[in-house]
Order: structure tokens, then sequence, then C-alpha cells
């Protein structure tokens, strides 16, 4: 909510507007005028009879006017009365009442007459009273002897003072006594009982008596009340009859409602106008009185009625004569009502409707004086001249005197008085001076030249004009020096000489000039506007739910006009801010810190400037988790029941939305706390069901929306009596641990369900479908029971029963368990295996019978491997795969097989146990299938029309390979496809000389291998032929090449083109039309490690150079190992290469020392004096720091790697023809893999061999090899 306030609105507006007017009719204090009294005391004077009396009478008038007093009527002669001074310059009196004087000798009525030669001014009529404050009047107080459910009223009766003092009733203590609808004090200071009862007897009811205007208290004597109940007084009665006497006193009776007053029917009061009306009903009755109020035909004053003393009071402020009438009040109770009709007269003091004014004239006009007022009854007007009867006063033939107006016609100087007017009646009087001062004057102007005015927009504007002059001038404004006259609805010209602009906008300012003349000349006065822009607060602070000891912020974002300097206050409640480190005042917002519950309330951002005043308000809630619940009682307590009850926390401003009932159990757990029950925030009582043998406390905690109170102090204890149990232990089980044992076991009761002393068990068990009797044996304190010498899995019937000192608990219910298991006896037979495709059998059997199972039947356990693979006719590491078929199945699915490979399996039955026997090696071959892509495809020698392509067999390929594919097709340099090309190759070629082709075109190439079954996935590349024998410039990528394990690949590639080129790799699964996924290379490596793959699957790839449009490798298709079924043989855990790197290890270590004795000795090999001799530039000795010994190492094999070697010439890796290579391992890449992934078979220290040694592999060092590098 936000509030505005602008200095110049219409109220400030109005009130400066008055105030103008009425100062422009002073006349300036140079110029002659009558007196005008300024000052005075009020009619009504009551005197603190201990102090001075100061009788004030001011007045103003030129020249200054003389002063003399009236007592009672009298001229009072001050001069001699020593104890009587006036104030120099003044008419104020001051009577020493300190040094010797009385109060009570100057009460009066007294009146100030203010004098000069234009006239004379008289003050009100002032009656002088000293206060008093006499002593209570002595008087025997009886004891009030009251019966219980009577109404009692005890009397104040307060010496009469002046003023009337005010009432009130205590205790010997000094307490007020406690009030209420029943005990209340009446508006003449007595104590009323609507009835007694027995807390009301005490003998300490004190009426006191305070008498403000003298600062003292009476006291009146103790009142001493004794209410008899009925019992009291049936024993005392009984105490004093005779055993045959009839006594007792009747018990306390209700009683319908009696009015203690007013008394009767009807009453009537008479208030004034203006006053304050207090109408007071007070009535006995048991149960105590309700009061009601009600206006006879009409309503009661909206805004102006106040019930007080508990509705026993009616207040109506302000009355006026509308306000007269009926007015009842109605008392009731449960046996009836009473009411009382109290009707009211307002009556009026005289009051102005038309007071005389000050009138300025010049010589030969005309005016008038008028006095009007009203009253009830009306009131009477008389005039005064000078202080004196206007009857008798002496006559100015230019006066007329007409009823409340005195008519001036042709004045002249000497008709210059001062007149008065008096308006009374039975309740009042109300005296005006108005004087008459005639004059001759030119104008003036009384507002301050070139005024600054400062308004805010859209907001009145008033330019002052205060001017003199008589005859009265005429007023005209302007805008600007030579600006045209003012005129139209745009302004308001006041009688005063003040400008209105009602709505000031910003081309309202400028210079404004105001011209006053009449008769006598002409005078003129310029003034400044300056219209400026509103305060605003553009973000308003904001209605705030903070949890307590949270932080919250209240923003008051402000815009104001940049002349004017803001000043910004935050309020509390429309208080200060507390005066709290808490509380942070920014800029524009208010921020607290660790909010407590004090904390909440209405926050208010307050922006002053010099002209006008915003406002914005906000409230903040703290909330936080309730108080804890309070008062916990037990009631109601039965053996199985009780009823729990208690009082809820403070809420914390956060509703309770339910309560959470605890138990604990002081005889099994004590201190460990169980949830009971939970019942809706509304609800403050809960049945509680109980069990046996519990020793209960209870505990509630509240729950609301910011979370759980503390824990509420505990209840009274209450132990529960034993009974037999309820239950039996629940999850009983029979399982045998051994083939010849049943086991039993079951969940032990807790203390709380065992109901009782002495909790056992009776565990039973028989023999199912046999006709046995059960055997049963009873124990205690465990959970099993281990029944020996079962046969071999046999169903029982088993239970168990609980029971404790006092009896057993209810029939259990029977479980089935079974004795325990052995291995099956039996293999599965009639195993069938059906090839459905290469990669994919389906295996049958049958089932064994289920008495050779001897247990619970969990499924069969095909286990499978492959024996050779018929393309390479070489065996394999024996690898078993497992597969388990859940149930009694009889079929089940091979998948993942390798083509054209001979495999073996057999299959077991399997049961909680374990295995059986294996079915007999059953032997079947996968036909062939498509082979993978060839291992690489590299494009060399180009010249002018022909290109150079070598490839790799198929790693896997999966068959008898018939033939190669080849497609080519040129591109052009819009990157469009040309006419396609196809090539079939045979089997056993490795290479082919394409001729006859475009010099200085680009080919796209598709190579593929082929089996009798079909194609397998095609590798792409893309090459050039040459212009005039000159190496391309353009930028290439090629030769991309794949490493796959299982579920990664290592991608390498080489470029040709411009340096700084950063790569990406783009892969999917071959064959889907899903986009490609978009891996980054860190820099500018030609390798990559592609991971998370799924094993077992084809994937594209392609690399691609940022930067380069459309520019990327041709693609190459690979695919992963397939995932391995069991772990693999790891070669560095065998133990031959473990002794075998020990013994490279100590021949090194043998040479490391020799070599440093040599060299100690100065001594240098042939070797390396041949070297010194053939020195090798690109031999290139290695710094100590980097690990290497740059004088021996080996300048054949140890070359540094120039820039752009990465790879052999041939561009190639190639595996190993061995169908036991570490590929069939899920290990056997091409290559290794360093720590952070890069590939270290290309960057192996070996120098590269010529084509002729017949080794076209980039292997990987072996640790050998490492070493030898190093030394």
């Amino acid at each position: 909510m936000m509030k505005k306030k602008i200095i110049s609105a219409s109220k400030a507006s109005l009130v400066l507007l008055l105030c103008q007017m009425l100062s422009a009719l002073d006349v300036p204090l140079d110029l002659s005028q009558p007196p005008t009294i300024t000052q005075q005391s009020p009619k009504d004077y009551i005197v603190d009879p201990r102090e001075n009396i100061v009788i004030q009478c001011e007045a103003k008038g030129k020249p200054p006017p003389s002063f003399s007093w009236t007592r009672n009527g009298t001229h009072f002669d001050i001069d001699k009365d020593a104890q009587v001074t006036m104030k120099p310059n003044s008419g104020t009196l001051v009577i020493n009442i300190m040094n010797g004087g009385k109060a009570e000798a100057y009460e009066g009525v007294y009146q100030c007459t203010a004098r000069n030669e234009r006239g004379a001014a008289i003050s009100n009529n002032i009656v002088i009273r000293p206060s008093r404050s006499p002593l209570w009047t002595k008087e025997k107080l009886e004891p009030n002897q009251v019966r219980e459910g009577d109404s009692l009223v005890l009397h104040c009766r307060p010496p009469v003072g002046l003023p009337p003092p005010i009432i009130f009733w205590m205790d010997n203590a000094f307490q007020r006594l406690p009030q209420s609808e029943r005990v209340s004090q009446g508006l003449n200071g007595d104590l009323y009982f609507s009835n007694v009862q027995p807390e009301d007897t005490r003998e300490d009811y004190i009426c006191y008596a305070r008498f403000n205007h003298t600062q003292t208290i009476q006291q009146k004597q103790p009142i001493s009340v004794k209410v008899f109940s009925m019992d009291s007084l049936n024993d005392t009665i009984a105490a004093n009859l005779s055993d045959t006497d009839i006594y007792g006193a009747k018990p306390v009776t209700e009683r319908q409602p009696v009015l203690l007053t007013p008394t009767g029917s009807t009453s009537t009061k008479v208030e004034l106008r203006g006053n304050v009306l207090l109408l007071e009903c007070i009535a006995a009755g048991l149960p105590t009185p309700v009061i009601r109020w009600i206006k006879e035909g009409g309503e009661l004053p909206a805004n102006r009625t106040f019930f007080e003393n508990f509705k026993k009071t009616l207040k109506i402020v302000d009355v006026s004569e509308a306000d007269s009438g009926n007015y009842k009040c109605i008392a009731r109770n449960t046996l009836g009502s009473a009411h009382h009709v109290i009707s009211v007269t307002v009556k009026a003091a005289p009051y102005w409707i038309t007071a005389p004014r000050n009138l300025v004239l010049s010589p030969g006009e005309d005016g008038t004086l008028i006095c009007r007022a009203n009253g009830n009854p009306k009131p009477d007007i008389s005039w005064l001249a000078n202080g004196v009867p206007i009857a008798i006063a002496p006559e100015d033939p230019s006066r007329k005197v007409d009823g409340d107006t005195i008519i001036f016609s042709q004045v002249q100087e000497r008709s210059s008085a001062v007149y008065q007017c008096n308006a009374s009646n039975e309740y009042g009087y109300l005296l005006a001076n108005a004087f008459v001062n005639v004059l001759a004057e030119p104008p003036r102007i009384l507002t301050a030249a070139n005024k600054l005015y400062q308004v805010i927009a859209d907001s009145p504007a008033l330019l002052d004009c205060a001017y003199f002059g008589s005859p009265k001038p005429e007023i005209e404004w302007f805008k600007g020096v030579k600006g045209s006259i003012l005129r139209g609805n745009e302004y308001v010209f006041h009688d005063n000489g003040t400008l209105e602009i009602p709505v000031a906008q910003k081309d309202s300012s400028g210079t404004y000039t105001c011209v006053a003349r009449n008769e006598l000349g002409k005078i003129q006065n310029e003034v400044q506007l300056e219209v400026k822009d509103p305060t605003m607060i553009i973000k308003q602070p904001e209605y705030k739910v903070i949890q307590r000891y949270g932080q919250v912020s209240f923003e008051c974002i402000i815009k104001h006009d940049s002349t004017l300097l803001p000043t910004v206050i935050w309020l509390k409640d429309n208080g200060e801010l507390p005066g709290d480190e808490r509380f942070l005042v920014g800029k524009d917002n208010l921020t607290i810190m660790n909010v407590t519950d004090k904390d909440d309330g209405t926050y208010t951002c307050i922006v002053n400037t010099t002209l006008d005043s915003v406002s914005a308000s906000a409230v903040l809630t703290v909330v936080a988790r309730p108080n804890p619940p309070f008062d916990l009682e037990l009631t109601g307590q039965l053996e199985r029941s009780v009823e729990l009850s208690w009082v809820p926390g403070d809420e914390n401003n956060s509703p309770i939305t339910n309560f959470v009932i605890e138990y604990e159990d002081g005889l099994h757990e004590p201190g460990v706390w169980h949830h009971q029950t939970e019942v809706p925030g509304t609800q403050t009582t809960v049945q509680l069901k109980l069990s046996p043998y519990v020793n209960y406390s209870f505990r509630v905690i509240a729950v609301n929306e910011i979370g759980r109170s503390q824990p509420s102090e505990p209840s009274e204890q209450y132990l529960t009596k034993s009974a037999n149990p309820d239950e039996n232990p629940p999850n009983v089980q029979g399982i045998g641990s051994e083939p010849d044992n049943l086991v039993i076991t079951w969940e032990s009761l807790t203390g709380f369900q065992s109901n009782g002393p002495g909790l056992q068990y009776k565990v039973s068990w028989r023999q199912k479908d046999v006709d046995d009797e059960w055997t049963s044996v009873i124990v205690a304190n465990v959970s099993k029971y281990i029944v020996s010498g079962t046969p071999t899995f046999v169903p029982y019937e088993i239970k168990v029963q609980a029971l404790n000192d006092l009896g057993y608990a209810p029939e259990p219910s029977e479980v089935i368990g079974h004795s325990g298991e052995d291995l099956p006896m039996v293999a599965p037979g009639n195993v069938q295996v059906h090839v459905i495709n290469s990669t994919l059998a389906k295996v049958h059997w049958d089932t064994v019978p289920l008495k050779t199972v001897r247990g619970h039947l969990q499924g069969y356990k095909v286990y499978y491997w492959k024996v050779q693979s018929l393309s390479r006719r070489s065996k394999r590491h024996v690898e078993k795969k497992i597969l388990t078929f859940r149930g009694n199945k009889t079929f089940g699915m091979l998948p993942g097989l390798e083509p054209y490979s001979s495999y073996k399996l057999n299959v077991r039955v399997v049961n909680g146990k374990g295995e059986g026997p294996a079915s007999p090696d059953k032997v079947f071959k996968t036909p062939e299938g498509v082979p993978s892509s060839p291992s690489f495809l590299k494009i060399t020698n180009p010249t002018l029309d022909s290109l150079t392509l070598e490839w790799g067999s198929p790693t896997h390929p999966n068959g008898v390979l018939t033939s190669y594919i080849l497609k080519f097709q040129p591109i052009n340099n819009t990157h469009e496809l040309g006419p396609l090309v196809e090539i079939r190759i045979p089997a056993n070629e490795s290479s082919l000389i394409l001729k006859n082709l475009n010099y200085s075109t680009r080919y796209k190439f598709y190579f593929n291998a082929q089996t009798s079954v079909g194609s397998g996935s095609q590798i792409t590349e893309e090459a050039v032929t040459i212009m005039d024998e000159v190496q391309p410039l353009y930028p290439r990528i090629r030769n991309v090449t794949t490493a796959a394990a299982e579920t990664y690949a290592n991608i390498s590639w080489e470029y040709e083109g411009p340096d700084h080129v950063n790569f990406y790799v783009e892969y999917g699964v071959a064959g889907s039309k899903e986009d490609w996924k978009k891996e980054i290379v860190n820099g500018s490596r030609s390798f990559f490690v592609l991971k998370g793959l799924t094993p077992g699957t084809a994937y594209k790839v392609r690399v691609g150079a940022e930067g380069l449009s459309g520019f990327r490798s041709s693609e190459d298709v690979f695919e992963t190992g397939p995932a391995m079924a069991s772990r693999q043989v790891d070669i560095a855990t065998q133990g031959w290469f473990i002794g075998l790197m020990c013994a490279v290890a100590l021949l090194i270590l043998i040479l490391l020392i020799v070599c440093f004795i040599r060299r100690n000795k100065g001594g240098k090999y042939p070797v390396k004096e041949k070297e010194d001799a053939h020195a090798d530039p690109e031999i290139q000795p290695m710094k100590e720091d980097d690990g290497t010994f740059g004088e021996y190492s080996d300048a054949e094999d140890h070359k540094p790697l120039k820039k752009g070697s990465r790879t052999p010439s041939d561009r190639t890796v190639k595996k190993e023809d061995s169908d036991d290579s570490l590929v069939d391992y899920g290990e056997g890449v091409n290559g290794q893999f360093n720590e952070d992934g890069s590939f270290i078979g290309q960057y192996s220290g070996k120098k590269e061999k010529e084509p002729a040694e017949g080794n076209e592999s980039s292997e990987a060092p072996s640790p050998v090899n490492a070493m030898n590098s190093f030394v």
C-alpha cells in the first residue's frame, strides 16, 4: 500500500488560504488602528490556590493601547492592592498568592479593557475560582454481609471538589480491584456487584478520589464485604438448631435481571451540543446479565458511538441536536430481561454562524458588521461600542443598528471605533470584538519581492500577494514581466490576492507579477514558481513470509526530481526501527538479519522531500515451527485404552496441521519413543488403544508447514495389566541347511508384544502328507530351532505359538517348509541345437524328473564355447560362456556367436544346492556371414591420371572371401558427385593401380569385401590426381584407421594442409539413420579415443577439421569386440612372463654398472668413436633432465620424431594373422593405450623398416624393447 502527501495539497492550501485571508484584513502596525484583543484567559478559570494567579489580557493597536480591569462589574483599582501587579506593556494581571495572599479572596468575575484614541476592546468575563480538594467526612461503615448470588452496591460518595475528582477502587496494597461484567464501577463512583461470589469476601474495598488540579488523592475508609455461601450457611444453622428442627438454607437460585441504576423504567438526560453524552445501565441478576443499547426510532451514530465498562456505558462524542431521542438499555440473562428508557435532549450554548470581522474603510465608503449566532434556546444579540452598550454610546450619524447587523454609510475618520457583539442564552454567551478603522492609504504589497514558490506537478500552486490599502485595492496577475493579464478557468483569484493554479504543470513554471491599484496609487511585485517532478516509489516493499532466524530484505527504490534531495526513513508499526544492529538500512532497501518473532509487523518506507512525501508499506510475517504442546493429561484409564488431552503451543503464524502422538515403554524399552498415531491440528484429545503389560508415557509433537515442534513434556506413566499374547511370531519359515535337517526360524516378539512376563515359543512340526502326530518343543529367548535326521528335501508342516505366564496366544497358522537340499542326480537328456543364422542358435533339452532334482528347481545352465574358426583352421583358447534359463524351461537362445565357427555346448540342471552333472558335449557349426570392412584402405602415388590403392583384409572375414568390390566417382568443386564406376577384384589381391583418371580431380572410393553370403561393411576414402606433377596445396584428411576393443576404439588419421587446425571426430552406429555424434579433439593431434561404445557393434566414423567448411574425411567402419562372458587371462600375471621380465631387468642393471665404470675411467666404446667420426646431424643427444643417456644413444633406433612423421610411411596398422592374438581375448587391439588414451603403437621408438623386410606393422613396444631403447 502506498500513501502520498504533497505539501501543497487541497487541505494545506485551504488552511493557507484562510490564514492569508485573515492576514489580508490585518492593518499594518505602522498605521493607526483600534485595539484588538490577542490573548485572554478562559471564561471559567480554575486556579491552584497554592500558586500565583495569572489573568491574561494581551492586545495590539496604534497607538499602543492602555489597559484597565473590572471585578464583579466595578472598576478594579490594582494600585490599591499590593498583591496585584500588571505586566509592563500588557494588560496581564499577576496576583501574588505565594507571598501571603489567599486565592479565595480573589474569587470573582474579571474583565479587561484595552483602549486607545480609536476605540476600546474588551475581553470575556473571566470567572476566577480556586480549586478545592476537601477531605472525606468521617462515617461509621458497617461490614456488608451478603448471601452468595445477591447483588451489592458499595457507595463511594466522594467529597465535592472543584473540579470534580476522578474515582477508582483499590485494595490495601494499592492494586486496582479487578472489574468484569459482574463487578464494575458506575459513573458516580459506586462499585456495583451484579451478583456476589465467595471470592468477593475481603476487608479492603477502598474508594480513592484524585483531584488532578492540586495533585492530591483522598482515601475513603476501607469497606468490608463477607459473602456467605450456602454450604457454610447451612453449617451455621445446623450448629444452632436441634436435630428435631427443620433447617436448611435454600441453594443459590438464579434470578432474572433487575436494574441497579438508573432506577425505574424511564429517566431524562440533558446534554449540550458538542459535549460527550454518557448513558449508563447496571443490572443485578444471576447469571450475570448482558447489556445491549438501542435508539428508538433510529440508529446509533456509526462513527461517534463507543461502548465502555463492559457495554454498561454508552458513549456518544460530539453530540448534536440530531442525537436527541429515546435510548433504551436492555439487560438480559437466561431467565429474562429488564430495560430502561432514557430520554435525551440536546441543548446548545450559543455558537457562531457569522462572527463580526474587522472593517477597514476609506472616508466616504459604506460597510456592514454582521453578528449571527445560533443555540438552543436561540440566543439574544446585543451590541456595544467601545465597551458601552450601543444604546447609551455616543451617537454616530454614519451608523445604523438593524438587529444582528450594523450598517455604515459615508464614514469619516471619527467613525473609527471597536464594536462588541454579545450572543447569550441560559447555557452561555459569546463575545466578539470587531473594529471599524477609517483610513486613506495607497496600495501596499506585503508579500516579499521575488519570493520563490516550489510545488509538485499536478498539485495546486498558491502564489501569495498579501496587500493592504484603503480603499481596498484591485489585484491583477500577469505571467512574465510583459505578459498579458491572467484570466480563465485555469486560474482561481482569491479575495486576499492569492493566485491559485489548481493543477500546476511543468510549463507553469516562470515569473508571475501581481499588481495592486486603488485611487491613491499602484504597486506591483514579482514572484517565481518552479514546478518539480513528483517523488515516486517505483519498486515498493512486498509482503514477506520468513522463517525464524532467516534473513529478509524489503526494497524501496525511488524516482525523484533531480533538484530535490530525498530522505528515506523506515518505520516499524508506525514507530522507529528497533535500535538493533540486525537492522541494516541501505540506499534502497532494509535488511533484517537473524529474524525473530518480535520482528513481525508492518514496515513502512517514507520518502520525504521539501515539497512532498510518499510512503509504501509491507507486512512481515515471521513463521516458525510450533511451540510444543503442554499440560498433557490422561483420563478414562481402561485396560486397553486411555484418553489423552493437551493444550497446543503457539503456532507461530503457521497453522498447526496435525499432532503426532508418541509413546515410551518404560518397562521394556525405557528412553525409546515410538509412533502411536496422528490427529488433525484442530483436535486436542484422542482415544488411544493400549497393549497389556506396558508402562506407558506419552508425548505430543505439533506439526505445521515449517516443521515439527519439540516434543512436549511426557505425560504421567500408566502401567497396563498383563494378559495372554495377542499374536504369534511372524515370518515363520522351514528351510534345511543340510540334506538331513530342517531349520525352523521365526521373528521374535518384542517385549511390547509379549503382553506379560515369561515369554516363550511352542515350536511344532510334522511331515506333510504323512499320517504323523505333531512334534512340539517349548523354547525361550531364541528365534530358531533345528530338527535333525530328516529325509532329504521333503515338505513339513510347521507352526510356532507364543505363550507367557498367563497363557497361550491364539492358535497359529501353519506354514510349509522343506528339509535340506542335495545336488541334482542326473543331467538333462536329448540335447539338440538348431542354428538359426551365423550369430544365433537355439538349444533344446528334455527336463529331468523332479525327484532327481533333490531340491527347488531353479533352472538350467548352458555352457558353450568356440572350438575354432573354420576360415583360419587355427585353434584358440577355450573361453566358456554360461547362460542361465530360470524355471522349468526346455530351450534357450544362444546369441553373439561368431560366423563360420565350430562350437560345443552342454546343459546342467540347477537347484538351491548347486549344479547337477553336465550333459554330453554337443558340437555345432555356424554358417558363413558377411565380412567386416577391410582393415584399411590407403591411396598412394598420385599422378596426372592414376592412383594406387592398397588395402588390408577384413579383421573378421566371417567366411571365405570371394572378392572385393571397389566403387569410385569424381567430385567437382561444388561437391557434386559424378558417375559411379564399379570394379570387382579377386580376393587374393591387396593393391590396384587405377589408370586413365582425369588430372587434378578429386575421387571418392567405396571399398568392401564379399563372401558367399554377401557384401560386408564398406570403407571410404578420397584422393586427388595431381596437376603438372606438383603436390596439391589443398587440405585433406586421409587414411583414417581404427583399432577397436570392447567398449572403446582408437581413431588415427593423416592430415595434409595448413597448420593449427582443430579436428573433430564424428561417429554413429553403421546403417543407422540417427544423427552423427561429435567429439572435439584436444589440440591438433591426429588420434582420438572413442569411449563408451557398445560391445559387438559396427560403427561408422569420419574425421573433420573445424573452420574448413565441408572438409572431412571419408567414412570408415569398424566393429567393437564381443563382450567377454568370463574374466580373460592377463599375460602380465603369468609366471613365465614375470620371470622373463626379471631376467631382462637384471641384465640391464649389469650393463648399466659396466657403462658407469667405463665412463669413470674416461674410456669410450668403439661405437662412440665411429659416431664421433661420422656424426649424423639428425642425432640430437637429450639433456640429462630428459631422462636419457645422450652419449650412448643409438642413432639408428632413437632418432627424434620429426614433425609430420607421426605414422609409418605406409600409414597402416596391421594385425598379426594368428588366431590366438590378444584381440580374441578382448585386449588384442592394434597397439596399446597410455593412461591419457593416446595410441602409443604409432609412437614407439623403433625405426620404420623397409617394406622389403616383410613387416608392415607398427608394433606396440614390449617392456624389453622399451628398456633396449633406454640404453
